[in-house]
């Protein structure tokens, strides 16, 4: 389908219809599928003869949705997840081994912090985490025995902005592999493998799913890699169920739509709480006073539907602006129609240490509201409510 555009590649890339020729993609609840013979059940699995062996690795569900947003990434290939984590953990685990080093910025979403600096140093690979937009950083922590940069931007909650291209830079110049977690932007608006990276990783929960339903994730990019990460989840069994799978694929469809009307509500809000009183700093890539604004202008199409802003007063007054609120959903989830409000402190990032919440720049003061689909002007006026609490 290379020669369709976005939009059109989201609602038919992956399409494949059965007998009976259904419109809509079928769910296959199935666990595992029936073979014609014993030699052509020997040749699935060892495969030689492609086809669906056992769902926890192979489902025409799950393969629809994996071909799609493969499509929309413009990738050779993507695996699917039982959720972003998950896509990352397998990542990591069919790419590094004991002994390997993993540059990473500091201000990584918390549980991956904690993967990467906690639970993975227990196998031995170690982590060096560097200031997130500075490039020389990245080039001084390089080590004879790194081997995977990871990054995610927009990062999260602050939205710092990375540059794509000099990292992947970087990376490729130290022999290393290069992933980007494209949660908050999507493909509908960023796509790093045409700026450098080497694989895209998803919280598929969040954006791409878009309403909040299902968990899942995906690991998207070069053939050679996305095969070892399959390897993995094949034995391993970090699996996305079909039924989460065939929720995300319909949630593709509306993707492009929905990115843009969030990210225009987005700029408005952040455009309103500069003029907040009480608020000491906004965080949005949309604006010109963020520190990356030109960057992300370059490798973004627009802000995105993420807006971060310190109140002053502390987690006292911060927690007073949330409990303020009547209508936006107190969740530490994201990427929904329904806007959330949360406490990155106490909730994404509670369980990182003070010390890696100071070096992440995440104050006890600080908000993120991932902005949905409401009316501008309820979203103001309960954000209002909330900063005059």
């Amino acid at each position: 389908m290379n020669p369709y555009e976005f939009d059109t590649l989201a609602v038919r890339a992956g399409t494949a219809r059965s007998q009976f020729n259904e419109h809509s993609e079928a769910l296959y609840l199935t666990s595992s599928f029936v073979f014609g013979s014993a030699a052509q059940a020997a040749a699935r699995f060892s495969g030689e003869e492609p086809g669906n062996v056992y769902a926890r690795f192979s489902n025409p569900t799950v393969t629809a949705m994996q071909e799609r947003l493969a499509a929309l990434e413009g990738a050779e290939a993507c695996v699917a997840t039982a959720s972003g984590m998950s896509a990352i953990l397998s990542l990591a685990m069919a790419t590094l081994k004991a002994g390997d080093h993993v540059v990473a910025p500091t201000g990584l979403f918390g549980a991956t912090q904690q993967l990467f600096g906690t639970i993975l140093s227990k196998f031995g690979i170690e982590t060096s985490f560097v200031a997130a937009t500075e490039l020389d950083a990245y080039r001084a922590a390089v080590t004879p025995r790194t081997r995977l940069f990871f990054v995610e931007t927009p990062s999260n909650p602050l939205t710092e902005v990375i540059d794509i291209a000099g990292v992947a830079e970087i990376a490729h110049a130290a022999g290393a592999l290069f992933a980007v977690d494209n949660c908050f932007c999507t493909p509908a608006l960023q796509r790093p493998l045409e700026l450098g990276a080497d694989v895209v990783v998803h919280s598929a929960t969040k954006y791409l799913d878009g309403q909040g339903r299902v968990l899942g994730g995906a690991v998207a990019g070069a053939k050679v890699v996305v095969d070892e990460v399959l390897k993995f989840l094949r034995t391993a069994g970090p699996s996305i169920s079909p039924f989460n799978a065939w929720v995300i694929l319909k949630g593709l469809e509306t993707l492009r739509i929905r990115m843009d009307a969030q990210s225009a509500t987005s700029l408005d809000l952040a455009r309103w709480l500069e003029q907040q009183p009480g608020v000491v700093r906004v965080f949005y890539p949309g604006l010109p006073s963020h520190p990356q604004h030109a960057l992300a202008m370059r490798q973004q199409k627009s802000g995105g539907a993420i807006v971060s802003f310190e109140v002053a007063g502390g987690r006292e007054r911060a927690w007073q602006v949330v409990d303020g609120t009547r209508m936006i959903s107190i969740t530490a989830n994201l990427g929904d129609t329904k806007t959330t409000i949360t406490h990155p402190a106490s909730t994404t990032h509670g369980r990182i240490s003070a010390e890696a919440r100071a070096a992440a720049g995440i104050g006890e003061g600080l908000l993120r509201v991932a902005v949905g689909l409401e009316s501008i002007e309820d979203l103001r006026a309960d954000l209002a409510r909330g900063l005059r609490a």
